[in-house]
């Protein structure tokens, strides 16, 4: 793996276009090497190479396959433990800020607006003597159950992430995605319980997905609920495939998909609507879907989460809360102060 690390750095250093990533559960990682600075639009998903596309959906864009060097390496896994470390909470105004939007959000559910929204906050933190590469080398130790990345291009930034969902396999006409929703912080227990109120987003997301899937597939199946960890946080998963019909398109099924009722709401357009009009942030690419497009004739997407984008010496981190009727904005703050933890714990040296 340092072999490549180190050519990856030497490429960063040109100031030329990469990807380096780590799939879920995996002992390999892959990297695309631009040989150009161009930036390449997608315009139908027929496209082959890494995609990495913004929440709003007016950005898709790719490092193509035709265009780079393709570099892998396998490595042995010696996975970091995870320790709890002292998380400073950001000043009393953000927390009324956020803790105001929720509530802002549980109101609007009661009138009837939506049934669902994810509501999400922005966090900076300095960087000192910072490194890309051995951070990347610390998410892939760090969190091997999840989809872990680096991707740079100089004109659009530099992001990093380890993300728990899965947006869409897909291999000819077979397909695979996920309901992921509800969140704890681990206790050292193996055994979960989940309020009621978990319990039911997580039924939302997989009754929406399942619903939008018939429209394009042939059959879907559903498994049953259960406890997913990814690093000290754990979520509630269901597991959903099937067949695609013979007239349905990689791009339909993208775009019913994305975004997910996991980092948008129920209904999509209105939830998506109340995010644009007031989370007085611009997402970017948080919460935006990146991964494989048809290389080696299959596509895996994941969703950006417990992700940051990197620019002039600081972290920008986001994190991200499903708002439901039974929400209580102080204990969405605190989810979204254990969900900051996933990057904090790699980010040592800051001030």
């Amino acid at each position: 793996m340092e072999k490549i690390l180190e050519k990856v750095k030497t490429h960063y250093n040109k100031n030329l276009p990469f990807v380096i990533y780590n799939k879920p559960n995996t002992d390999k990682i892959i990297g695309l090497l631009q040989q150009n600075d161009n930036l390449f639009e997608v315009k139908d998903f027929n496209e082959k190479g890494f995609v990495f596309a913004s929440f709003d959906g007016n950005q898709t864009y790719l490092i193509p396959e035709n265009q780079s060097e393709i570099i892998s390496a396998n490595f042995q896994n010696k996975e970091n433990s995870i320790t709890d470390i002292q998380l400073n909470s950001p000043d009393v105004t953000v927390k009324n800020q956020f803790e105001d939007l929720v509530a802002k959000g549980i109101q609007a559910i009661t009138n009837n607006e939506f049934k669902k929204v994810v509501l999400s906050r922005k966090e900076t933190l300095n960087l000192v003597d910072f490194d890309l590469i051995n951070t990347f080398k610390k998410l892939v130790q760090t969190y091997p159950t999840t989809f872990v990345y680096c991707f740079y291009h100089p004109k659009i930034g530099t992001w990093l992430g380890a993300t728990p969902e899965q947006l869409l396999k897909a291999n000819e006409d077979q397909f695979h995605t996920m309901a992921l929703a509800g969140t704890q912080k681990d206790t050292g227990s193996n055994v979960v319980v989940w309020p009621k109120k978990e319990q039911e987003e997580q039924q939302y997301v997989t009754d929406y997905i399942v619903d939008k899937l018939k429209n394009v597939a042939s059959e879907v199946l559903v498994s049953k609920p259960y406890s997913l960890k990814a690093g000290n946080i754990w979520h509630i998963k269901t597991d959903i495939s099937g067949t695609l019909k013979s007239s349905s398109s990689l791009q339909q099924v993208i775009q019913l998909l994305h975004p997910t009722p996991a980092v948008c709401g129920l209904p999509k357009l209105e939830s998506k609507k109340f995010i644009l009009e007031n989370e007085n942030y611009a997402r970017t690419f948080y919460t935006g879907f990146l991964g494989e497009l048809n290389m080696n004739n299959k596509t895996d997407l994941f969703v950006n989460l417990r992700s940051m984008e990197i620019s002039n010496s600081q972290a920008h981190l986001y994190m991200g809360c499903g708002i439901t009727k039974d929400s209580i904005p102080e204990k969405e703050w605190e989810e979204s102060i254990n969900k900051s933890g996933t990057m904090k714990r790699i980010l040592e040296n800051r001030e």
